[in-house]
């Protein structure tokens, strides 16, 4: 099975950060995986990426839920931002929200592939990359 070239953790949960990179290895998913605190630290290295030229991850992991910039307003700034590559990007929400709002929202946004409840499961890191076609 293929495997994700650059995949971006957007949380502020620490151990949420660790036990996916911590997968991630199991499954072989991703070369390199890059680690965002809250949505501004995205946005800011996103951009730096970018100016950079350097290509955007593959796959974003998105926590709704952080402080300084939640991930419905990273969202919202992403689409807006002019990056290279940005139709390429997949994301994927993954929260512990059960909340039908939430769920309901997450339809709005066609830039959003999927819908994952935590915590990430070997199994959903292989339903990922097999519903995705790295080029």
């Amino acid at each position: 099975m293929k495997k994700v070239t650059t995949t971006c953790i957007i949380d502020d949960d620490p151990i949420f950060i660790y036990g996916t990179k911590r997968i991630m290895k199991e499954v072989n998913f991703s070369n390199e995986i890059i680690v965002y605190n809250n949505g501004q630290d995205a946005i800011d290295g996103l951009n730096d990426l970018n100016n950079q030229g350097e290509n955007l991850p593959d796959v974003i992991f998105l926590d709704l839920n952080m402080p300084l910039m939640t991930g419905w307003e990273f969202l919202d700034d992403f689409v807006k931002i002019p990056l290279k590559d940005r139709d390429k990007v997949i994301i994927y929400i993954v929260s512990s929200s059960v909340d039908p709002r939430d769920l309901k929202r997450v339809q709005s946004y066609n830039i959003i592939h999927k819908y994952i409840l935590k915590p990430v499961s070997p199994k959903d890191l292989e339903n990922v990359l097999s519903s995705i076609v790295i080029a």
